[in-house]
């Protein structure tokens, strides 16, 4: 059996020896640089215009910086190894300091933000967001600089189920689809028999039935599996407990509620209101995340998972509190990769591509090795 635990979190790509045998052999962009900054920026507004529409949202600003204290900055996952970037703000000669963090994602915030904004059940918010992720593994489409379209909505307690999850997830793919459709409108050199249309409909499947499909796989060859039979599927249920001991992925205790009971559209017993959207990507030949997202946590399975992931000592910060006084709305939310998407309908082999990061010259050897130019 391979081995699972390894695959729980982090890339999937360990090395720059690995990454070599994974990048395409035979790729040429079909876009120059100054094409690629036009067709990215079209589709940039195209989605943000018709995410705001199908969702009910409205752009706001979003943070960079948050105070340590605050307890709203994002660990990626339940052990906190994927630490923030931290400095310390010395303020009127240290008299009034702010220790500061450079934010992951903007999970818990756009929570809080609800209820700034003046958000009702129906309404929310979506940002431009940019963090900085310094632990993760540079490779294909990963990088240290993150740029996503986080969003978050005002729900009601009705709304807490996997049909308004499965609605919500249709409705931000129509918007992504519709997207690869005003790219090729627009770019018709985007047209190349190699790499199929982006499909029009997802596939979604439990992650508890994804195990029982290809039980001796860890996670991201389960998903590899079923991404070569659909090309574009929604998993559910990622961060709960499954049959083989392991959950899904690693997945935050504060944020996504992954432990609730749910009911598949058969009748068996499920877990978990969130999940993730992944692609088959034609032009890498990999599994390829764009949106991470679901209906967020409750007072109760706030409790909940905090206790089964041992850090019940959060319920001390700022963010958790106020969960746990009723001060922040019920809500669903996400955040939908910016450079994936990009790198997805616009045919790219790499992340470098389409965002301007820095890469370990290793990294841009390779890539120059098969015609891949990051930009710099």
């Amino acid at each position: 059996m391979a081995d699972k635990t390894a695959d729980l979190a982090g890339p999937g790509i360990g090395s720059y020896e690995e990454l070599a045998t994974a990048l395409p052999d035979d790729y040429s962009s079909a876009l120059s640089h100054r094409e690629t900054m036009e067709a990215l920026f079209a589709v940039k507004a195209y989605i943000e215009d018709h995410l705001c529409r199908e969702l009910g949202l409205m752009m706001v600003q979003v943070p960079l910086i948050v105070d340590e204290k605050s307890g709203v900055n994002d660990y990626l996952d339940r052990d906190g190894s994927r630490g923030p970037v931290e400095f310390h703000i010395s303020n009127d000669r240290d008299l009034h300091p702010i220790n500061a963090q450079v934010v992951q994602a903007a999970t818990k915030w756009k929570r809080v933000a609800l209820s700034q904004f003046g958000m009702q059940p129906g309404e929310g918010i979506c940002t431009d967001m940019k963090a900085v992720r310094k632990d993760y593994f540079l490779d294909h489409d990963h990088s240290a600089y993150v740029d996503q379209w986080d969003w978050e909505k005002v729900i009601l307690p009705e709304d807490r189920n996997l049909e308004y999850l499965t609605d919500t997830v249709r409705r931000i793919w129509k918007v992504l689809y519709g997207a690869s459709r005003h790219a090729l409108d627009l770019f018709p050199q985007l047209y190349d028999p190699r790499y199929p249309a982006v499909p029009e409909e997802l596939f979604f499947i439990h992650a508890e039935d994804l195990l029982a499909r290809f039980p001796d796989l860890p996670r991201k060859q389960r998903e590899t599996a079923i991404l070569r039979e659909h090309p574009a599927v929604f998993i559910y249920g990622i961060g709960w407990t499954l049959e083989d001991g392991y959950p899904h992925e690693m997945r935050a205790a504060d944020y996504d509620d992954w432990v609730t009971e749910t009911v598949s559209v058969d009748g068996r017993p499920m877990h978990g209101l969130n999940g993730d959207i992944l692609v088959w990507n034609p032009v890498t030949k990999r599994r390829h995340e764009l949106t991470s997202m679901g209906i967020r946590v409750t007072k109760e399975t706030l409790v909940k998972q905090l206790e089964m992931t041992g850090q019940l000592d959060f319920l001390d910060l700022p963010y958790h509190q106020a969960i746990m006084n009723d001060e922040i709305p019920l809500s669903i939310g996400g955040g939908i990769g910016q450079s994936r998407t990009y790198m997805y309908l616009l045919r790219k082999a790499h992340l470098g591509e389409v965002s301007v990061t820095v890469w370990p010259q290793v990294l841009k050897d390779l890539c120059a090795q098969r015609n891949i130019y990051v930009l710099e």
